[in-house]
């Protein structure tokens, strides 16, 4: 366990979000890659089915060909047969516990909401702490209450870890984000313009990556 690197924008494939745009999973994770995602979380909220494990699997095995990092959503059995990364939220196991699933060498991001949650993060087993609503989100049934820049300042302050800044953020907020302290910003309906479509969903990364390289010019 120790501190990950993480790149600029962190997307995520959220399967409801796909459902709702009729968009294919395992395409748009592919079009994600291509459009030079570094790393990509699978959100699945619902049931894991056999189907839904297949993806997964098929999207853990386009990630490990492109050499990125692939982190699972909430579920530590499947982030351990992946052999993912984990995040988890604060409904989820502690990440103490999850620890015990995906054993010491794995990555573990973990979801805080506010500076009281920030703080208790410090002591888990983690790797990176993720922070938000930001701004008002869509991708989530019900969201806990946005936290604006402002306090997104203030928990940069609370923890060394690299952080994640998450909800409703859009290329125009983007750099405001960073300012405030963001390592990283999570990404979910702001790639998946409607109509969704592979080749539309890799302008739209490709136009992230350009947004974070104005950003973080090497």
């Amino acid at each position: 366990m120790g501190h990950v690197k993480l790149p600029p924008v962190y997307p995520i494939l959220d399967t409801a979000a796909c459902e709702r745009l009729n968009a294919d999973p395992i395409r748009t994770a592919a079009a994600m890659l291509k459009g030079g995602a570094q790393i990509l979380q699978f959100r699945h909220k619902a049931f894991w089915s056999r189907q839904v494990f297949e993806q997964a699997r098929q999207i853990a095995e386009l990630c490990r060909n492109a050499t990125i990092l692939f982190v699972v959503n909430d579920r530590a059995d499947y982030a351990h047969i992946l052999g993912a990364a984990l995040h988890v939220g604060q409904e989820d196991l502690l990440p103490t516990d999850a620890r015990r699933v995906v054993g010491p060498d794995a990555i573990i991001g973990y979801s805080t909401h506010n500076p009281q949650q920030m703080r208790a993060a410090s002591a888990e087993p983690i790797d990176y702490v993720a922070f938000g609503p930001v701004f008002a989100t869509t991708s989530k049934e019900r969201p806990d209450p946005s936290v604006g820049l402002e306090i997104l300042r203030e928990v940069r302050a609370l923890t060394t870890l690299p952080l994640v800044a998450i909800g409703g953020i859009t290329l125009e907020t983007a750099p405001d984000c960073w300012q405030a302290g963001a390592d990283s910003l999570a990404v979910i309906s702001a790639l998946l313009p409607d109509p969704c479509s592979p080749s539309s969903v890799r302008n739209r990364t490709e136009e992230w990556m350009r947004e974070a390289e104005r950003a973080h010019p090497r």
